[in-house]
């Protein structure tokens, strides 16, 4: 590694609350970004039951919080060592950890007296049990200038993912977000709507399984036409970009509600939470860019082979032209680590004094450097 590159770590635990992705990372002087190893733990059953109690409003939320993040930042420390140790690294040799927290709480609108978002994360002791600079905090900023401070990834996207050919990645976290890359012309992006979260939510509910292997459950139900129209009804797929969304909008009380008093089989409710993914991704994408030849998807949902399969088969009936999807993994990639590995990246973006945010996606009135250091 020549001095023109530097090594970052990069962390990432999303909305689907399923555990702790992380990346070392080598940074070019243009942002040019090499995975050098990467370690993934789920959460302890204590930790995860601590942040998803912290989605909805509740009693001694501050306490509660703080106390989350303290254990999220001791279990980000954990990984960290894990991924130095694989990599035989020491801390000195990174530059800087971007940590992205678990989000609790996003409230994005023009109104900056009505914004806010909140990633729990206590960074100052992750530095602290490190020895490592932390990065963090990388939505706020943009929230300030007007954004949506969501989606973030789109701008990393860009850097690792632009060809000749007019291509969108589409992240299938717990939340599905798009980012457009048009061969010619500006990088935009969106979040489309619910990803993977109400699937894992409603098969919790009835299985106790954490998520839906394979898409297997949702493969035994048949798609509900009613259920998926009164779904698809819901404002937020009306808006038009920018738009971010996540557990404030989709959670397991707003499915309940879709549903009401109808007696529908549990396996069919699964069946048409995966078809309402598939259906309100693709219609992103026809819409806000039908000129796409290649869909390189990742994020969680990439395992889902039903979804995955549903994706492939209504492009069918959806685009004139051939869609080629294929797997982030064709790009040198692995899908599970596209977030981590461009939290990496914003850390970089950070140390180098580099705008970060795309303003054409998230809305902000114009570029800024994101996030806030934590010295070691």
């Amino acid at each position: 590694m020549d001095k023109s590159h530097s090594l970052y770590i990069g962390m990432m635990s999303g909305t689907s609350l399923d555990g702790i992705d992380a990346v070392l990372a080598e940074l070019g002087p243009d942002g040019e970004t090499q995975l050098c190893g990467a370690v993934s733990i789920p959460f302890t059953p204590p930790l995860r039951e601590a942040l998803l109690a912290l989605q909805t409003p509740g009693d001694n939320e501050i306490h509660r919080e703080h106390l989350a993040a303290n254990a999220l930042a001791m279990a980000y420390a954990e990984v960290v060592q894990q991924l130095l140790s694989k990599c035989k690294r020491h801390p000195s040799d990174i530059t800087a950890i971007g940590a992205h927290g678990q989000t609790i709480r996003h409230q994005a609108g023009p109104n900056n007296a009505l914004a806010y978002t909140h990633q729990t994360l206590n960074p100052a002791l992750l530095a602290e049990l490190t020895g490592i600079d932390v990065i963090a905090d990388f939505r706020s900023r943009d929230l300030a200038a007007g954004g949506h401070g969501a989606p973030l990834v789109p701008a990393f996207h860009a850097q690792q993912f632009a060809s000749d050919k007019n291509t969108a990645v589409l992240n299938l976290g717990g939340i599905a977000n798009l980012t457009i890359l048009p061969k010619n012309g500006a990088v935009t992006g969106f979040d489309c709507g619910p990803g993977n979260m109400l699937m894992d939510a409603w098969i919790t509910k009835y299985q106790g399984k954490a998520f839906d292997q394979d898409g297997a459950w949702a493969a035994q139900g048949a798609v509900n036409n009613f259920l998926l129209d009164r779904m698809l009804a819901d404002p937020f797929f009306a808006k038009v970009p920018p738009k971010s969304t996540g557990r404030d909008d989709f959670h397991l009380q707003w499915l309940e509600k879709q549903i009401g008093s109808n007696a529908f089989k549990a396996e069919d409710v699964q069946a048409t939470l995966l078809r309402l993914t598939v259906t309100t991704a693709l219609q992103s994408i026809r819409t806000y860019a039908p000129q796409t030849e290649v869909l390189i998807v990742c994020g969680g949902g990439v395992r889902n082979t039903a979804l995955l399969n549903g994706l492939r088969e209504h492009t069918k009936t959806l685009f004139k032209h051939t869609l080629e999807i294929r797997s982030s993994e064709v790009n040198g990639v692995d899908p599970q680590l596209v977030e981590a590995l461009a939290f990496a990246w914003l850390a970089w973006a950070h140390k180098t004094k580099r705008p970060a945010n795309l303003p054409a996606v998230t809305g902000a009135s114009g570029p800024r450097i994101l996030g806030a250091c934590y010295p070691a």
